[in-house]
């Protein structure tokens, strides 16, 4: 074992010196990392993960630093230093250069091993990220924490989804199945759900684990086909889920020191199609067990109670085994070193049980007669004479036996008795039966070296010559063509070889390696001398056949040569099918089943069978279309007298054309390397490959010729069409510039058609407006009109009731004077008594009655105004005035009458003033009516109103005819000058009210 020391290294070889891992541990190589620092320290690996191919892996430690193996390359390298600890990995994203990384502060990120540049930050996880699963494309990724599961998408590493618990239930694990697109979840409650990646739509949810079982699942493993669940935790016990019925199939009990499993993980293999059925377990005791699954045996494990493993990793090719000690360092295991003993074939189904022979032979004995052939005779004794010759007998019948032995047990010349007897193998033990009739060395390690080599050249366009529907089996039969051609040239120049091998890879296709070394052993048997005039078909196989069809039915041959049908095809297309394309699978399996277990020319007598039953077809075609279309196509012919027509050929063939003395025994390929191949004429196929590697090197010269020449031709045709599409866009611009002329000159058309149209609205509703206006405005006169009418109406109906209300006034003051006059004689005499008695006093009254009267005079002056506003209230104070008054009333009567007209007059002539002038604002209003009767004075005081009284004093009476005479003349006055203004005034309105009119005509 190997040990290597990462030191402080950045970069260097893993190991020095080719690995040979023992079968004991099946390391490689140890792994540790020692730092030199001032206190020397060992810094332990945490986590391991695969890339892709198997073939690199990365590691981190517990400082953060992550380092990249690549085993196929012998080279690690320091990619990243985080300066934390690493809590998951992943290395398998579709950017194969770039992985994922979770760290202690419960973030992840992701790194490029090559540019070793921080490509992206990705949080969200508020406790530490356990699990890290990649979908199988690449895109996506579910981080997983004991609270929390992420779904995230690697194109934009932005968080698509996140999955909430309830904090009583914790998770276990959500990764994506393989292959598929559901991604499971496990929980602490042993419920498992399976989801729909796009629509994260639950899809279903396995059932509770049987009552019985007291386990609680912690860890799990799904195989590459997605079919099968294993489930483990704290106890010896395993659980196997299938996942397409849905239920538990299987419990498997471990050995009872296992008490817990810590991880569990399949092991892949290249021939099972994904359905693994190896699992490894890695137990509390530190050791990883590898189990089969459906046998429940153990088949190896690593580790140890003193190195005990603490995690593991498998490549997805199946061929190394990552695991983390301990101890901190880091295991690689060879698959193919631990299962070295697993590999070999199984033991054989059928017991031989021989008699014990009756003449013992020593080794030397035995080892001298078998080798020379002959038997010494002594000379004296005739007993020892009889004895040899028992001895010889013995050796024969030994050496038959030995010949039909098979190395699993079972005797050929058995085989062959139970073949006649039946027709056919039991289907079940078929291919058993082929292992080992052929001898199958089963070399994984001579045939992966084969598989490594990749796809050969020759088979890199398999699919456009021959196109088959399953990508599976044309990805098989590209593996076996490119192993054939990687183990001898001239398979790389076959152009029958895909014919030959199809039917065997659709067989074993589960298999590579026994259907490559089926087809190997089938070609170095029962293909022999077959190369010899490549590339033209086997011309001296073809005649043994014609020779023996010639010999058992020369009417047919007869009809051939007549025909110009050669043995080329009558002959070859069966034998570079293998009759693939005329038998039926169940009648090529039957007849393969004959063909195994006899002399390699049993097939060429198959050929010349096929023929002779099927002569009375072939006696019945003329034409060359109609034979090469009946050896190509299925044909109505049984194929078990086929076969007994075959064994009566190898009957009574005669020796100097039966093909057997021609054709070599079987011999089985070696073990550990096949064989060499070189039975062809080497330097035809030399030739072959010089002029193909001529051809090739002429083909690339005339291929980067004319990739210059399209090249340049692809940039003059560019620059063409760049030309023609500038040309074509100044075109399409001078188009466009038109096209927007001739919009922009009819939309100025339309503009000014508009403005036309606008103008001319704008002239009809001028025109409207005006007539509005005319209108508005007579009608406004109009009401002005009706309004001043009203006013003068209403002041006409106050002027008649004031005139009337004076009359009434004035006729009750009539009245009253009477009544006074009365008073006043009937008081005159008592003044007239009392005259001489009282003249003094009432001088001095007379004279306080004058002061008092100019007061009162002034005091009736202020209150008269008040008079007007107040109405009838004013005219009860005048009369309480008037009661008042002393023997002076009449003349205080007499001026307050003529206060009163005076006041009224003005009055009307204020009010007849502001009407002049309101209707000369607005002279639109009609003219006012006039008086009806202009000498309608009955606003004035009437003298023949004052003069009712005839018993009135005659000196008051003068006074009052004098005060009315110089009233009528005032208001009559008065009267002439507001009827002049008024006949100004309405001429004046109605000279403006006649303009509006002219000037709308």
């Amino acid at each position: 074992m190997q040990s290597t020391d990462l030191g402080n290294k950045e970069s260097g070889k893993i190991w020095h010196r080719k690995p040979s891992p023992a079968t004991r541990d099946g390391i490689i190589v140890n792994i540790i990392h020692n730092t030199s620092d001032y206190h020397p320290k060992v810094l332990r690996f945490l986590n391991v993960a695969f890339d892709g191919t198997g073939d690199c892996l990365i590691a981190g430690d517990h400082q953060g630093n992550i380092y990249v193996f690549d085993l196929h390359g012998n080279r690690f390298n320091l990619v990243q230093r985080t300066a934390q600890a690493c809590t998951a990995l992943a290395f398998n994203l579709r950017r194969k250069s770039e992985f994922l990384v979770a760290l202690a502060d419960y973030s992840i990120k992701c790194f490029d091993t090559v540019t070793k540049e921080l490509v992206s930050w990705m949080r969200g996880h508020e406790s530490s990220v356990f699990s890290i699963s990649v979908h199988a494309s690449g895109k996506y990724a579910i981080t997983t924490s004991s609270d929390t599961a992420q779904l995230w998408d690697l194109d934009t590493f932005q968080r698509k989804r996140k999955l909430n618990i309830r904090q009583s239930v914790g998770i276990q694990k959500v990764f994506f199945l393989p292959l598929s697109n559901t991604i499971l979840s496990c929980f602490k409650d042993n419920s498992i759900f399976a989801w729909e990646c796009d629509t994260l739509f639950c899809k279903y949810q396995l059932p509770a684990p049987p009552e019985s079982s007291s386990i609680l699942y912690k860890v799990f493993a799904v195989t590459r086909d997605g079919r099968i669940l294993a489930a483990g935790g704290k106890s010896n016990h395993l659980h196997l889920w299938c996942l397409e019925a849905r239920q538990l199939f299987r419990i498997i009990q471990m050995p009872t020191k296992v008490r817990a499993i810590r991880h569990l993980e399949f092991l892949p293999d290249s021939f099972d199609a994904g359905s693994n059925q190896v699992l490894g377990v890695l137990s509390q005791d530190g050791i990883m067990r590898f189990i089969n699954i459906q046998t429940c045996k153990l088949l190896f494990e690593i580790g140890s109670l003193d190195e005990g493993i603490s995690s593991s990793a498998i490549s997805p090719h199946g061929r190394y085994i990552a695991s983390i000690m301990e101890n901190g360092s880091l295991n690689i295991y060879s698959v193919q070193a631990l299962t070295q003993e697993i590999n070999k074939p199984p033991p054989p189904l059928v017991k031989v049980i021989e008699d014990l022979p009756k003449n013992k032979l020593s080794s030397s004995d035995l080892k001298m007669k078998v080798t020379s052939g002959r038997v010494q005779q002594p000379a004296k004794s005739r007993e020892s004479k009889m004895q040899t010759r028992i001895l010889k007998q013995d050796l024969t019948g030994d050496f038959e036996s030995k010949k039909n032995e098979l190395p699993d047990g079972l005797n050929k010349k058995r085989l062959q008795i139970l073949l006649k007897g039946y027709g056919e193998y039991p289907t079940k033990y078929r291919m058993f039966i082929w292992r080992s009739l052929l001898q199958l060395p089963e070399n994984h390690t001579a045939f992966s070296t084969l598989i490594d080599k990749g796809t050969h050249v020759a088979f890199l366009n398999l699919q456009k010559k021959y196109p088959i529907k399953s990508r599976k089996l044309l990805r098989v039969l590209q593996r076996t063509l490119s192993a054939l051609a990687h183990w001898s040239v001239i398979f790389s120049d076959t152009p029958y070889l895909p014919l030959l091998a199809f039917p065997f890879v659709k067989l074993f296709q589960n298999n590579q390696l026994i259907c490559f070394e089926v087809i190997a052993t089938l070609i170095i048997n029962w293909c022999q001398h077959w190369f010899e005039y490549f590339p033209n078909p086997p011309i001296n196989i073809l005649s043994m056949i014609e020779n023996v069809l010639a010999f058992h039915d020369k009417e047919l041959l007869q009809h051939f040569i007549d025909h110009d049908i050669t043995s080329q095809l009558y002959a070859w297309p069966l034998l570079e099918t293998v009759f693939s394309e005329v038998l039926t699978r169940e009648e090529w399996l039957k007849l393969f089943d004959n063909i195994f277990s006899n002399h390699p020319s049993f097939l060429l007598m198959t050929v010349v069978a096929y023929n002779i039953c099927s002569r009375t077809p072939l006696l019945s075609c003329n034409l060359k279309d109609d034979f090469e279309f009946f050896f190509h196509h299925r044909n109505n012919l049984d194929i078990n007298v086929v076969i007994r027509q075959v064994y009566h050929l190898m009957e009574t063939t005669p020796t100097d054309i039966h093909p057997d003395s021609m054709l070599n025994v079987f011999v089985a390929l070696t073990k550990g390397q096949y064989p060499v191949f070189n039975q062809y004429p080497k330097f035809i196929v030399d030739y072959q490959t010089q002029e193909r590697e001529r051809i090739r090197n002429d083909e690339l010269d005339y291929l980067r010729e004319r990739q210059t020449v399209e090249d340049m031709q692809a940039k003059v045709d560019q620059q063409r069409v760049e030309d023609e599409a500038w040309y074509q866009k100044q075109e399409l611009l001078r188009k466009a510039e038109e096209t927007r002329r001739e919009m922009l000159l009819q939309e100025e058309e339309k503009m000014i058609q508009q403005r036309q149209r606008l103008a001319a609205v704008k002239r009809e509703l001028k025109v409207k407006e005006m007539h509005l206006q005319d209108a508005a405005r007579r009608r406004f006169l109009k009401l002005q009109q009706d309004q001043q009418e009203m006013e003068l109406r209403r002041l006409d109906d106050e002027i008649g009731r004031k005139v009337y209300m004076r009359d009434r006034e004035i006729a009750a003051t009539a009245r009253d004077l009477e009544m006074r006059q009365l008073e006043l004689e009937s008081q005159k005499r008592l003044y007239e008594k009392n005259l001489t008695e009282n003249q003094e006093a009432v001088a001095k009254e007379m004279r306080a009655d004058a002061d008092a009267y100019r007061r009162k005079v002034d005091l009736e002056e202020h209150m008269f105004h008040k008079l007007i506003e107040a109405g009838e209230t004013q005219s009860q104070k005048t009369q309480k005035w008037k009661e008042a008054e002393g023997k002076e009333f009449r003349l205080r009567s007499a001026k307050k009458a003529s206060a009163l007209s005076d006041a009224s007059r003005k009055w009307f002539l204020k009010q007849e003033i502001n009407a002049a002038v309101e209707h000369a604002e607005n002279p639109c209003h009609k003219e006012e009516p006039r008086f009806q009767n202009e000498q309608d004075s009955s606003c004035l005081p009437r003298t023949s109103q004052l003069n009712d009284s005839s018993e009135m004093d005659p000196s008051t009476q003068i006074s009052l005819n004098r005060r009315a005479v110089e009233w009528d003349t005032t208001g009559q006055n008065l009267i002439k000058k507001v009827r002049n203004l008024r006949q100004r005034l309405t001429a004046r309105a109605r000279h403006r009210c006649q303009t509006p009119h002219l000037l709308a005509a």
